[in-house]
């Protein structure tokens, strides 16, 4: 482990030699990749600081605690006393740290979101669960772009994709793929009697250029004119545009764009995810499991989660975990959440490395 560390801390501080050297800073792209790799070791790096710096301080104060004087001694011992075990928490933080990373965890992720089961109190449901997550970014210093939406009568969405950029998104995100159920009294029900209803939640992580070989030759690309709720003619002008990808027919469409150019950018764009997403899930297919750490498997069939209202209940059914602020969560407050799902994945790694 440590011979490990030792080698992190010394690629660390190559790093920063080189992002002082002149050609690499009038290199933009060689910049950006290897701000991006120190950005990665950094915390592993100042956790192994502190812990040579704790181990160093805990020696000195047992020699300190030996002195012929006794108030050097005893002021040693008290000290001791404070920091007795640090080193130790350190080390476990130390192995965490050290776990595999899922290779996509640094990258912005590309969201959709459709009303499934229940009419049109699972688009209003889909449509609370785009707001959810939007506070939830905002929270997090992130950038939310909307791709494409089919907005529904009572202000519910049929589907809204969109993507959201920022700091580790996906090592926070990739937990929400599956289908989120809610129980409560819809708007439409006139009789006040709780429906269940269900919408589905997909985030994949956003392709970069080496990861997928797009041939525009196996692109069909189709114009038309944005429509709004009940299929009404937003504009005159054809900007919404449909990519099919013919070898797979997978079939984008976006119209929330300022311009064609726009739409046709961000439909490419969720097309390159959704071929990387499948090469992901065809790669675990093949061979024949999943990772131990995996949380679910990121179905949009699989009920990840319950929203209970009536009861302001919200249930993770993956790990077990319940909690009675669903007013909080639905603020965008999903911090208890997901750190109850990365401490799982934590604790699910920690138990396939033994």
């Amino acid at each position: 482990m440590f011979k490990r560390l030792d080698l992190i801390e010394e690629r660390y501080n190559e790093l920063n030699k080189m992002l002082q050297d002149s050609e690499v800073l009038s290199d933009v792209k060689k910049m950006t990749q290897l701000m991006k790799e120190l950005r990665s070791l950094e915390k592993t790096v100042f956790k192994y600081q502190e812990y040579k710096k704790t181990v160093q301080n805990i020696a000195e104060l047992k020699e300190m605690s030996k002195d012929d004087d006794p108030e050097i001694a005893e002021m040693a011992k008290l000290e001791l006393d404070e920091i007795k075990g640090k080193d130790d928490e350190l080390i476990e933080e130390l192995k965490i740290l050290l776990l595999p990373k899922d290779e996509n965890d640094e990258k912005n992720v590309i969201v959709e979101i459709r009303g499934a089961a229940g009419g049109e109190e699972a688009n209003i449901f889909a449509a609370d669960l785009y707001r959810m997550y939007c506070k939830y970014a905002e929270s997090k210093g992130w950038k939310i772009e909307v791709l494409d939406s089919n907005e529904t009568g009572l202000g519910g969405f049929s589907l809204i994709s969109f993507s959201i950029s920022g700091e580790s998104v996906y090592s926070f995100m990739k937990f929400e793929s599956g289908a989120h159920r809610v129980q409560r009294i819809p708007v439409t029900e006139a009789n006040g009697r709780i429906q269940t209803s269900t919408a589905t939640v997909l985030v994949m992580p956003e392709a970069e250029e080496t990861e997928v070989e797009l041939n525009m030759e196996d692109v069909r690309i189709d114009i038309f004119c944005a429509s709004g709720p009940g299929g009404q003619c937003v504009n005159t002008t054809k900007s919404a545009v449909r990519v099919t990808h013919i070898p797979t027919n997978i079939v984008v469409q976006c119209q929330d764009g300022k311009n064609q150019h726009e739409n046709k950018a961000n439909a490419l764009k969720v097309l390159k995810a959704r071929l990387y997403d499948k090469i992901m899930q065809d790669k675990a297919e093949a061979e024949g499991k999943e990772r131990l750490s995996k949380i679910g498997h990121g179905d949009r069939s699989e009920k990840i989660r319950t929203y209970n209202y009536p009861q302001n209940r919200v249930t993770d059914h993956r790990i077990g975990f319940t909690l009675q602020q669903l007013d909080r969560i639905m603020e965008g407050r999903l911090d208890a959440i997901i750190d109850a799902l990365m401490q799982e994945e934590q604790k699910r790694l920690l138990a396939g490395q033994k």
